[in-house]
């Protein structure tokens, strides 16, 4: 069989089908589509944005000091729920951890989960990362309650959500950064 431009598309088509169908490629697929697909989230209209109610949510921290989400008052806050298990959580934590590399002594960064310890250990040792990760130990504040996985908010000074992405995005982008940097300048 002679391979035109037509019959190379199928190939490669029919191998990246076939890959969605084995169990032990399907994740790493499902990773890899989703970087490709994820762009820069959106900055929610003025006349849209939620305000945090309340900053009294007591978080332990796993790989770092517990707190009470009270300190994160008057400052930029990113807020992220998240698993390890989620391709969809895998596929932007790349971009969050750049974020957070240039960011982390500016804006408080919260990486929500329930995961278990050993599961959570093993991510971070694999991946590399070393963002701060928090359980809930009270009530989450409204509005952050989410059903969703990922879901993460971009929290102004005055408690404003600037962002609310449910699902991946490149959190690594100059929107996003040129948006942080306005919200440190307020």
């Amino acid at each position: 069989m002679k391979l035109n431009k037509k019959n190379t598309s199928n190939v490669i088509f029919a191998i990246v089908l076939l890959l969605f169908f084995i169990p032990s490629t399907r994740g790493m697929m499902q990773i890899f589509l989703t970087r490709i697909f994820s762009f820069s989230p959106s900055i929610v209209n003025e006349d849209e944005r939620k305000q945090v109610t309340t900053y009294d949510w007591k978080l332990h921290g796993v790989n770092t000091e517990s707190i009470n989400f009270n300190t994160a008052k008057d400052k930029v806050v990113l807020l992220n729920y998240w698993a390890t298990w989620c391709p969809p959580c895998i596929a932007e934590m790349p971009s969050l951890q750049e974020l957070y590399n240039d960011y982390k002594e500016k804006v408080v960064f919260v990486f929500l989960t329930q995961d278990d310890d050993p599961e959570l250990n093993k991510f971070m040792d694999d991946k590399d990362y070393d963002y701060p990760i928090y359980r809930s130990l009270s009530d989450h504040p409204a509005p952050f309650v989410s059903k969703t996985i990922p879901a993460t908010y971009l929290i102004d000074k005055k408690g404003a959500i600037i962002v609310n992405k449910v699902g991946a995005a490149d959190w690594n982008t100059d929107k996003v950064r040129e948006t942080i940097d306005q919200l440190l300048a307020e």
